[in-house]
Order: structure tokens, then C-alpha cells, then sequence
């Protein structure tokens, strides 16, 4: 996991976790990261120092690593649950939300992929979303 400062057009300042760098680019490629506080797609890096470990930090840094990895933990156990229990529509995402919104279909459950500009459609549609970090495999 890294986690960057990302700052948008209009100078807002937050902190995102991505899997790794290549996931941040591949994510800003698709214009899926937007900014917290104005949903601008116009985000970027900000300079970030690094974590660097020494005597008087270690046993801190230590906590944050196992808060890290229980986070993940309970990432991977919510995606096991949602691919248990949901049905995987992929990019349909947003038809397939509307169609059960508007035609009050109770109890059908759905996870998919969706762009940031499909998600302030839906939201300002009164459909209500939410997102889950979806924690990747480790490859090493």
C-alpha cells in the first residue's frame, strides 16, 4: 500500500491509499480519482516526504503497519462477501442500478464498475452508492 497527497485544480489537499504506484496511474488514466471536497477529475501529486524509519518512530511505524494490515484483512473479507452475494454486472453498473431503483426491484444486489461522472449521475438521480476499495491479490 502507498499513500499520496493528492491536491485538485482548486488547491484542495487530501490523502488517498492505492494498491501501488501503478495503480495510482492506472486509475488517473481512467479519470476515476476525484478530488473529496469538489469532485474535480483534476487531481495530482503532491511533493510527499518519506516515511523514514528511526529509533524514535519505530515502534509507531510498527503500529501502523498492523493497522494496515488489518484493514486489508477486513477489505478482503468485505470482498469476499460481495462476490458471494452480489452479482457482478461490470460496466452495466449504472443501467442495472437505475433499472432497480426506478422499478423498485427490493433485494437485488449488484457490484460493478462505474466512472466518477456515472456516479454523480446516479447520486443526483437519489440513488444511493457506495464504494469499496477493492483489494487486489498480492503477486510477489
Amino acid at each position: 500500500m502507498i499513500k499520496y497527497l493528492l491536491k485538485c485544480e482548486k488547491k484542495h489537499e487530501f490523502e488517498s491509499w492505492f494498491a501501488n504506484s501503478v495503480e495510482y496511474e492506472k486509475l488517473k488514466k481512467k479519470k476515476l480519482i476525484e478530488c473529496i471536497f469538489c469532485k474535480s477529475l483534476d487531481v495530482t501529486k503532491s511533493i510527499m516526504s518519506p516515511n523514514v524509519l528511526g529509533e524514535k518512530n519505530r515502534d509507531n511505524n510498527a503500529f501502523n503497519n498492523r493497522e494496515i494490515v488489518k484493514i486489508e484483512k477486513e477489505l478482503k473479507k468485505i470482498k469476499i462477501f460481495v462476490e458471494k452475494n452480489f452479482k457482478f454486472v461490470g460496466d452495466s453498473f449504472p443501467r442495472e442500478a437505475r433499472e432497480i431503483y426506478y422499478n423498485n426491484k427490493k433485494n437485488k444486489n449488484i457490484y460493478g464498475t462505474i466512472s466518477s461522472k456515472e456516479k454523480e449521475e446516479l447520486e443526483d438521480e437519489g440513488i444511493e452508492l457506495t464504494s469499496v476499495p477493492w483489494i487486489q491479490e498480492k503477486k510477489n
